[in-house]
């Protein structure tokens, strides 16, 4: 099974469509393309535990965890800047185990300082840290790994770890390039700058091959980044503003963590990872005690596949900002959709609710409750009319235009094997080199049955707009054929963004300013399955 298929991989595979403008399109069989469901799935294997079912659990009996706010361990010497000093943090990535309801046995799970999501740390702009992150992990990985992947070869240690903070503008060698992951026992030490707009960012694991069970295995957790222009809006604060990370498990009754694995012990890689229990911080079904007054939720969908579909019981959401910082002005929205990686922080007010419940939700299904006391202490904080100034990029700045294929590479009976970025596998050698300090427009074709969340390291970058193509076409003439108009990205993607949703049978366009230091770095799809099945390519700020 090793053997045919990295064949079949490198024989087929770069016929998938790497594009540039004057080359518009080499591309994998016709096959590849499901229609506009989503795509054919391997065959799963039935689980070897019975799983639980979250619909026989009481609601609302656990508290909603808050993650620890991560504190400085000291100052260490500025990497580049001897005579400085700079505050320093030390997180070990630890095995522990934590009940996820009151009527489960605890579960084995990884997490940052052993708790997951790990410690939320709070950053200032223009205010550099240094963090190690230190893998004190176990030897053996507790989740199965498929070795017929790039970069999880039998020839690899099943624990490897390397830390990357999603939507961070870090240097190159501190961005967690999956390459440069370490072994328990090891650490790595990397240098944040924070020279950003205040953002809610997250970091989780990104090794090569197998980052799709080190977060399913708990490693993630919030990294909030302050400054002075946000603070001064009076929004809520303090203990009214808190990180919420949604996810989705699959539990046995056991207690133990099941991820899903194909019919062939040899290749268990799935391409989707979907779980009945939905987790907020940590909890399944948990409640919050709140005052009647508002609150500031940063909701960060760390889930490996699933997209949140939000509401609440009673009320709306006012969100404020997107994955890279505050909006031009708040939005009023009774539904927030969240794919993987996507972050929006919103305002909920609870005032004129006192002594009432309001649920929050996931396709009408409640996921936690808010319990509003029957009094609070005065609500001094603002939702401002206006926000912050989000120019817009002007087309015109471009120097260049990519188009790049979202594909995927099937077997003969129609499952994916992998899936691909312009054509090409991580091996292949680098096509993306962008030039510092330029702008450039990259457009994903979306020739896959899927939604992708589309993310790229380093960069925060701007929605241009989405319009469909005809997929028939571009099977037949490897053309583009639009069939409609393009159209604009909605309110809430008007703001700064590093993740995007690239729908089926549409060219999504984005334009970004390429800002940083050079090196390489990495955009991927941010479905996990994909992203560790060469749905990840390098690229090069030169």
């Amino acid at each position: 099974m090793i053997h045919s298929r990295r064949r079949f991989l490198a024989g087929t595979g770069r016929l998938l469509g790497a594009l540039a403008l004057g080359d518009v399109l080499r591309m994998a069989h016709a096959d590849s393309m499901h229609g506009p469901g989503r795509m054919a799935m391997p065959t799963l294997a039935a689980p070897k535990v019975p799983i639980v079912n979250p619909a026989h659990l009481a609601r609302y009996v656990d508290a909603l965890p808050i993650p620890a706010i991560g504190k400085p361990q000291g100052q260490r010497v500025h990497p580049t800047r001897p005579g400085e000093k700079i505050d320093y943090y030390r997180i070990e990535m630890r095995a522990f185990s934590a009940r996820l309801h009151r009527d489960l046995p605890g579960t084995p799970m990884w997490g940052y300082n052993g708790i997951s999501p790990g410690p939320t740390l709070e950053l200032t702009r223009d205010k550099p840290v240094l963090i190690e992150w230190a893998n004190a992990l176990p030897a053996r990985h507790f989740l199965p790994i498929d070795h017929n992947i790039h970069g999880a070869e039998r020839d690899k240690p099943e624990v490897r770890t390397v830390t990357h903070v999603h939507g961070a503008r870090a240097p190159a060698d501190s961005d967690g390039f999956p390459e440069d992951w370490y072994v328990p026992g090891k650490s790595l030490s990397y240098y944040y700058p924070n020279g950003q707009d205040a953002a809610t960012l997250w970091y989780h694991d990104h090794a090569m091959g197998i980052t799709r069970l080190n977060i399913y295995a708990g490693l993630f957790g919030a990294f909030l980044v302050r400054d002075a222009e946000e603070e001064a809006l009076g929004l809520p604060a303090g203990e009214f503003d808190l990180p919420l990370i949604l996810y989705d498990r699959l539990i046995g009754e056991d207690g133990q963590l099941y991820y899903p694995v194909s019919d062939d012990p040899s290749a268990p890689w799935v391409s989707e990872c979907y779980g009945n229990a939905m987790l907020c911080n940590g909890k399944l079904f948990p409640y919050m005690d709140v005052e009647p007054r508002k609150y500031r939720l940063r909701l960060i969908n760390a889930a490996n596949t699933r997209f949140f579909d939000l509401s609440l019981s009673q009320g709306s959401f006012h969100q404020i900002a997107s994955d890279q910082g505050l909006l031009p002005a708040p939005l009023e929205r009774l539904r927030m959709e969240l794919y993987p990686a996507e972050r929006a922080d919103v305002i909920v007010d609870f005032s004129g609710l006192d002594g009432k419940t309001v649920q929050l939700r996931q396709q009408r299904d409640g996921i936690m409750e808010f319990r509003v006391r029957d009094k609070g202490r005065p609500d001094t904080s603002k939702l401002p009319a206006t926000l912050r100034t989000v120019p817009r990029i002007a087309t015109s700045t471009a120097i260049h235009e990519r188009m790049l294929t979202l594909g995927e590479q099937d077997d003969s009976g129609g499952n994916p094997m992998m899936m691909m970025l312009g054509g090409k596998m991580w091996s292949d050698p680098i096509t993306e080199k962008p030039k510092r300090n330029t702008t450039e427009i990259w457009s994903f074709v979306n020739i896959t049955g899927d939604t992708h969340p589309v993310h790229l390291h380093l960069v925060r970058f701007q929605v241009l707009d989405r319009r469909p193509f005809d997929i028939f076409t571009w099977n037949a003439q490897r053309k583009i054929r639009y069939t409609g108009p393009a159209l604009p990205p909605p309110a809430h993607e008007m703001g700064w963004k590093d993740t995007v949703r690239a729908d089926p049978g549409m060219v999504t366009r984005i334009i970004a300013h390429f800002e940083g230091e050079p090196g390489k770095y990495v955009w991927h799809c941010h479905y996990l399955e994909h992203e560790d099945n060469e749905m990840m390519r390098p690229y090069e700020l030169v």
